[in-house]
């Protein structure tokens, strides 16, 4: 028991050494962009800056072009969400409730596309959304970004239908519920905190397209990525890190919402609600 001491001691150390590593890694960045969103007149050698102030940020928050920017990306990622929930649950329902030992390859060909470089997959659709008219219009760019988005969606919704027992719907059948109350009252009660955190994730990736969004948008639809792109070549410190807080907003929130859903994914019982 005493020489247990002090490796239990070395163990704690090195837990608080990885989490402050881990705390400094993640957070350092967001640090960096609100001392300069929030501060004017920092100069090096200085550690802080002379004067503090929200003036930029809120000039920021406020300039149309950002706000513009900012309804752009959400409407496009609250789009693409629905769209993938829409698709994704028939899929990932065939995949793992009438598949059996091939599956596994099916989940392998869906990462595909996630496999090839966006630039090759965005300029070759670019000449295929020029022939249907979609290039450098909002669809256009809707649809595009349900190609990083819909494998994660169907492996997640995936992961929760292979706990799912569909013998709970046949019996609400046998008791006389229609196809929509069993799906309403027993299907959507059981796999909905699976359900939340796709479309959660589903609007992380889909609100962090750049790529897809320059080539296939073609300027024409200007998301919030492609505005703080653009703004990194005037080079003004403030406003990139005021752009970037605002970029940063709704993925953390999108997170935090996701952490809370899983937790409750995992504490949820295996029977429907009353």
């Amino acid at each position: 028991m005493v020489r247990s001491k002090p490796f239990s001691r070395a163990g704690r150390l090195v837990r608080a050494l990885a989490w402050t590593v881990l705390l400094l890694l993640s957070l350092g960045p967001v640090a960096v962009f609100g001392l300069y969103a929030l501060s004017r007149r920092w100069f090096y050698p200085d550690l802080w800056p002379a004067e503090w102030t929200f003036g930029p940020f809120w000039r920021q928050l406020t300039d149309p072009r950002t706000r513009a920017a900012l309804a752009q990306s959400g409407l496009v990622a609250l789009l693409v969400s629905g769209l993938s929930l829409l698709v994704g649950y028939p899929a990932a329902r065939a995949i793992e409730l009438g598949l059996g030992r091939g599956k596994h390859l099916i989940y392998a060909l869906l990462f595909l596309p996630t496999v090839v470089p966006s630039v090759a997959t965005g300029i070759g659709l670019n000449i295929v959304f020029l022939r249907l008219g979609l290039a450098g219009t909002f669809w256009g760019v809707a649809l595009v970004h349900l190609i990083p988005v819909l494998p994660y969606t169907v492996l997640t919704l995936g992961g929760v239908l292979a706990r799912y027992d569909p013998g709970y719907e046949q019996q609400a059948r046998v008791l006389g519920a229609s196809r929509w109350q069993t799906f309403w009252r027993v299907t959507l009660r059981l796999i909905r905190p699976g359900l939340i955190v796709s479309g959660l994730l589903a609007f992380l990736i889909s609100w962090s397209q750049y790529v897809l969004t320059l080539l296939i948008g073609g300027g024409r639809v200007v998301t919030l990525p492609i505005l703080l792109f653009s703004t990194l070549a005037g080079g003004n410190p403030t406003t990139i890190s005021g752009l970037s807080l605002i970029f940063i907003a709704p993925l953390v929130l999108a997170l935090a919402l996701s952490s809370r859903y899983l937790a409750d994914a995992g504490a949820q019982k295996d029977v429907p609600h009353q």
